[in-house]
């Protein structure tokens, strides 16, 4: 009987997932055209997802095992299934390697099982709680058809009644596995998370060590071009098959920084919130942490509908957009390599471009970026006064040097001008030929961009790019991780392409040129704070530390550093949009660095320094890496191997 039953289930359930898929399909389509190579993708799939993928999988080890056992063995399992059960070619040796498939998928159906009898707040419940028993239905009852096909029973034991049950409970499985596949359900991402990884929009993201972090331009000379996202259908068609990939496991949850702050925003419901507009209908379905005191089932939208709506219901309120800091965290941590960050300004774009509708602060900076090239209004003539004393030499003077200092606005921080003063004198210490633009200099664009002002900063690169046109230099140096991650990997689309570094990097290269010598460090205890685009962004985590080492530094690391630093809150103009929350950012920042004991934490950012010190009775003192250099310096040492005393601090040289 079941000889008969099998190959109608089997070749049913693979209809309806055909059906489904192509419904599916549809639905991504809405989205605009992005020409992908097709070929190139799919044959590029299966490395990327078992080697790219599980790169970041891996993390997590014991769920690692279980996705390769369970995603393993159903993928061979079905494949050996559609062999044996459905075409009948039944034979010891497929039939033992079916046998092998589906205990392997049963196995790691009971790791699922245990992870759901007590699941992290993270991961989404309601359907995905029936998970467990589709993977055990799918993989015990295959086992069992199949044991007649090895001589372990003979054919056709067993009762007529038996026989339908175990039919029963192989097309509760293939619902599962199959129909839900394509349909909607918890295994939904499989089949759209292997063909957005075949379509992914940063395809340069695969391979080892490789990342992709810039912005995408907009083509601003095209009228009929979109400026930014207004509905779900504005995305393109693979963005919208890379929401669907979502597995809704919240790491990109548990991992944002605005939503442990009580801001209205968790990346994972965003990301269900545009397959609900993708589709059409509410977010009643959500099984999922809301956004914090934002109730579930108060939004709806349809694919070209608004997203974010000046009245009325819609699929996201604007403050929503408007709390992401632009860390990366969750771009960072996410299993499926969904690209969150970029959808939100995407949709912060429209708003800032359409409708001026940028919060808070962020229209005056925006204003006052168009009317004097840095966001705080000052007057560009004065951008070089902090260094009146220091008589530095300017590229117009000298038209070619080694090393081009990119000064950024914190040449209007007072705070930062002690960071810049440090430098300053590193590059003497080290005898490097450099030179500032001086007034020619203009705001990076940086802040801009991330507000959505897509149109002032393309401005500000264009007159960026034009300016260092007229010199030649090798490379550029900044003590702003922003700076470098926008002239090194935003201003190459628009004709500019340079070689920067961070100057914690140029600083340990220095270092080990042996052009620097340092006094021993007597200080405390030391933290270290990865600033977001230094780390997630560009990937530099041993450059700091590496100069900190030399200083004679061993840092205590925080429970968050590295690729899981916890944001500081100043990035993606969040100082300047100033979404309320429950706490804010850096309070949490520095209660991570109070955890390990440190007196004082090394920084490499002037955001991550401004956001730090403004705590109240903040923990640990703030000091910029170039600061802590430029204090140990030492001369380098003569001929005759003698040392001379340390020179005097930065802050004796500063008036």
């Amino acid at each position: 009987m079941l000889d008969t039953l099998l190959p109608i289930l089997i070749f049913s359930a693979l209809a309806l997932a055909v059906i489904g898929a192509v419904r599916r399909i549809r639905l991504w389509r809405q989205g605009r055209p992005s020409p992908v190579p097709i070929l190139q993708g799919l044959a590029a799939m299966p490395r990327r997802y078992l080697v790219d993928l599980h790169h970041v999988v891996a993390r997590d080890k014991v769920m690692s095992n279980t996705h390769v056992a369970t995603a393993g063995g159903f993928v061979a399992a079905a494949v050996l299934m559609i062999l044996v059960h459905g075409l009948g070619l039944a034979n010891p040796v497929l039939g033992g390697l079916l046998l092998a498939a589906s205990a392997l998928m049963f196995v790691g159906s009971l790791f699922v099982a245990k992870r759901r009898r007590n699941p992290p707040a993270r991961l989404s419940k309601g359907p995905w709680m029936r998970l467990p028993k589709s993977l055990m239905a799918f993989s015990l009852s295959v086992f069992l058809i199949t044991l007649p096909t090895v001589g372990v029973l003979p054919q056709g034991t067993g009762s007529v009644i038996l026989a339908l049950v175990l039919a029963a409970v192989l097309a509760w499985g293939l619902g599962e596995m199959f129909f839900g596949m394509t349909w909607g359900g918890p295994m939904k991402h499989a089949f759209a998370g292997a063909l957005h990884l075949a379509f992914h929009r940063r395809p340069e993201r695969f391979g080892e060590g490789n990342r992709s972090t810039g912005l995408k331009a907009l083509d601003l000379d095209n009228p009929k071009a979109p400026l930014g996202v207004e509905t779900p259908s504005d995305f393109t068609w693979n963005q919208l098959l890379g929401f669907d990939a979502c597995v809704q496991c919240g790491r990109c949850e548990a991992a944002c920084p605005a939503f442990a702050a009580g801001q209205p925003l968790n990346p994972k419901k965003l990301i269900q919130d545009m397959v609900v507009g993708m589709a059409g209908g509410s977010d009643a379905g959500y099984a999922g942490s809301p956004y914090p005191d934002k109730p579930v089932g108060e939004h709806a939208g349809s694919p070209h509908g608004p997203i974010v709506a000046r009245e009325g219901t819609a699929l996201v309120d604007a403050e929503t957009l408007w709390s992401c800091t632009t860390c990366r965290a969750c771009v960072e941590e996410c299993p499926m390599m969904i690209e969150h960050v970029d959808a939100i300004v995407d949709m912060r774009r429209f708003l800032t471009l359409e409708h001026g509708n940028t919060p808070n602060k962020g229209a005056e900076v925006l204003d006052n970026l168009i009317a004097t090239d840095n966001p705080g209004g000052f007057d560009p003539g004065s951008r070089m006064h902090w260094a009146a004393d220091l008589n530095l030499p300017l590229m117009r003077d000298v038209g070619q040097v080694d090393v081009l200092l990119w000064l950024g606005d914190g040449v209007f921080d007072m705070r930062n001008q002690r960071t810049l003063r440090a430098l300053v004198k590193v590059l003497r210490a080290a005898d490097v030929d450099f030179a500032v633009l001086g007034n020619e200099e203009r705001d990076s664009g940086d802040v801009a961009r991330r507000l959505g002002d897509e149109a002032t900063f393309q401005a500000l690169a264009k007159r960026n790019i034009a300016t260092l046109a007229q010199y030649r230099f090798q490379h550029i140096v900044t003590c702003d991780p922003h700076s470098f991650h926008v002239l090194g990997n935003e201003y190459g689309e628009l004709g500019g392409v340079y070689e920067v570094r961070h100057h914690s990097t140029y600083i340990a290269e220095l270092y080990e040129a042996g052009r620097l010598h340092f006094a021993p460090w007597k200080g405390g205890k030391v933290t270290y704070h990865d600033p977001c685009y230094l780390g997630r962004y560009n990937g530099e985590y041993d450059a700091p530390r590496n100069v900190l080492k030399a200083l004679g530094i061993e840092v205590a690391e925080m429970a968050r550093s590295g690729y899981r630093s916890r944001c500081c809150g100043g990035g993606g103009g969040a100082p300047i949009t100033d979404i309320p929350g429950k706490q804010r950012i850096p309070d949490m920042r520095m209660n991570d660095v109070k955890e390990t004991g440190a007196e004082l934490v090394a920084v490499g950012c002037p955001q991550c320094t401004a956001m730090l010190e403004g705590v109240v009775d903040g923990p640990a003192e703030v000091r910029d890496i170039a600061e802590l250099v430029a204090d140990a310096l030492m001369e380098r040492p003569a001929a005759s191997g003698s040392i001379r005393a340390p020179q005097p601090s930065v802050e004796e040289v500063t008036p």
